[in-house]
């Protein structure tokens, strides 16, 4: 079972007493998924090492990248659909690949806290620091953790990424400013598909196991019938009441909701219940990732392949669960 977001420092001691050591290192070792990175100057200062940055998740990794383009070497923490980053721990490497990083993006809201404790324990006024949270102004009691499913989030965040790169590059502003410009352009694919679900499906009924989607549910005009006690329980790590479950259950023995949505990086035996029970009563299944499941996405076809796959799930009756 999960620990609650907040409480997921486990390995951070030991990381922050090797801060110093780490930040004498010339370059970082891979994180979690995230490749290696190396130590830069500037782009525009005659340097050709490129600017390097970090995304406390690989969808945040790949939005630096989209508007960071040639000048900015992006690499993420958390990348592996395979794993739950709520439960994600920090260790000595990772340490030295924030310290070492001129511009880190996390998302905050508790769920990569992590990340915050290693830049107090070594602070450094040429690191510029996004926290998605606080970018988009909501408070630390915000419920859903899961801000990249919204779809005004990300063309927030390429906003900022484009202003924070254009002071450490001045050199080079006006091409991070295009390319934040043409990176929220092209986000109109997954907008215009969530509008036409919603016109075409107004009020559909789903069902869920935690927020992770729910965010882009909302847009998509979906009726989400699962209570959100449910959804936290199982974000949490903590067992649902017995009056949650019963309520959870009856959504497909007596087929009240359309499809049936999970989270695919947290599939214990209570979700394959779920999935078993949907299964049973002909409801189709959608997985859905907390990370940019990867190769071969970027952060605008992944969220245009989770609507694609409610559309078919709703239209057809098709379940996907793996992207």
């Amino acid at each position: 079972m999960r620990t609650r977001p907040g409480l997921l420092v486990a390995a951070l001691p030991l990381a922050a007493a090797l801060l110093a050591s780490a930040c004498s290192s010339s370059s970082s070792s891979p994180g979690a998924g995230g490749g290696s990175t190396a130590a830069t100057a500037p782009a525009g200062t005659g340097s050709t090492t490129k600017i390097t940055a970090i995304g406390a998740e690989n969808e945040y990794a790949d939005v630096i990248s989209q508007v960071g383009g040639k000048y900015v070497q992006a690499s993420s923490i958390m990348s592996n659909p395979n794993t739950d980053p709520h439960t994600f721990e920090a260790s000595p490497a990772i340490a030295r690949e924030i310290t070492s990083a001129k511009l880190i993006v996390q998302n905050g809201v508790g769920y990569d806290d992590w990340a915050t404790t290693i830049e107090n324990a070594d602070p450094s006024d040429g690191r510029q620091v996004i926290n998605v949270q606080q970018l988009l102004g909501l408070p630390d009691s915000t419920p859903n953790p899961h801000l990249w499913y919204k779809p005004s989030t990300m063309p927030a965040v390429a906003s900022a990424i484009a202003a924070d790169l254009g002071q450490i590059d001045p050199a080079h502003a006006s091409y991070y400013k295009a390319n934040a410009a043409s990176f929220t352009a092209s986000l109109s694919a997954w907008t215009k598909a969530l509008a036409a679900f919603k016109a075409a499906h107004p009020g559909t009924p789903v069902a869920t196991t935690e927020p992770v989607a729910d965010y882009m549910l909302q847009a998509a005009g979906t009726d989400n019938l699962t209570p959100f006690t449910f959804q936290a329980d199982i974000m949490n790590g903590t067992d649902p009441s017995p009056q949650d479950t019963a309520l959870q259950n009856s959504l497909f023995t007596q087929h009240k909701v359309k499809v049936f949505l999970y989270n695919q990086q947290v599939t214990d035996a209570l979700t394959q219940s779920f999935i078993k029970l949907a299964d049973e009563n002909g409801i189709p299944v959608v997985g859905v990732y907390e990370t940019m499941p990867t190769p071969g996405y970027t952060y605008q076809s992944w969220m245009a392949a989770e609507v694609s796959a409610l559309n078919k799930a709703v239209t057809s009756k098709v379940s996907t669960e793996h992207l």
